[in-house]
């Protein structure tokens, strides 16, 4: 109804089972036009910046384009904050599509998007498609991602996200220098020694999530969605 009430421009399509897979699938069948935008619902991206990406995709011999991240810390847990201050800081994170919330697709892009399977990490999977002179991340075109603000609704990210890497890795879908290793965090705290204190909380996450994915791995549960509920508030 909400989106209805913005413009009767707007195809809205109402689904009887829930799940994104679908509703991007939904929604891509019944777009006509190029370049092609996915958006999710949960983050907030101005007209502007939408312009840029496309933009991007007309003016660059790119295939797939992502907005620059803005992750707002206030209110959100100090742990939370440690987390995606390192998170940020990796050279995956920095150049990958993933974790943006939106992608954009030329026509070439586009035909690659719908030859994937469908995962439970699909924008992971999307981003390790593309070669990094075939994607770009275009700085001028921002986008708001509101974090989780407590620790429990970031370990279920985080249980999702482990959960996700694994069926990527199953499938052989996901690069190796799309993982993190010793090295990305020491070069973290090279380039911001004040990194330093934080990496340990990361690490903590991140194992704390693996181990907790480990049951939906090994019953091959890659439907079951874990998110949070307080970055909605």
């Amino acid at each position: 109804a909400a989106a209805r009430a913005v413009s009767d421009r707007i195809n809205v399509i109402e689904l009887i089972e829930p799940g994104k897979y679908q509703a991007l699938r939904v929604g891509n069948d019944a777009a006509v036009a190029f370049p092609r935008l996915f958006v999710d619902a949960d983050v907030e991206i101005s007209a502007s910046s939408v312009d840029h990406l496309v933009e991007a995709l007309t003016a660059h011999d790119v295939s797939a384009v992502g907005p620059r991240r803005v992750i707002p810390r206030e209110g959100v847990h100090w742990a939370v904050r440690s987390y995606y201050d390192v998170w940020e800081s990796l050279p995956s994170v920095s150049s990958g599509l993933f974790g943006r919330g939106v992608i954009g697709f030329s026509e070439v892009g586009h035909e690659r998007f719908v030859g994937l399977p469908e995962m439970m990490g699909d924008d992971l999977v999307i981003s390790e498609s593309f070669d990094s002179h075939e994607r770009l991340v275009v700085v001028e075109a921002e986008v708001t991602i509101h974090p989780p603000r407590t620790l429990t609704d970031l370990h279920r990210r985080r249980i999702r996200a482990s959960t996700g890497n694994a069926q990527a890795d199953a499938a052989g879908l996901r690069r190796a220098d799309g993982r993190t290793t010793v090295g990305d965090l020491a070069g973290v705290v090279r380039r911001n020694p004040r990194l330093a204190p934080r990496i340990p909380v990361f690490l903590a996450v991140v194992v704390a999530g693996r181990v907790a994915a480990r049951r939906a791995v090994s019953a091959g549960d890659f439907e079951t969605w874990e998110r949070d509920e307080s970055s909605r508030q």
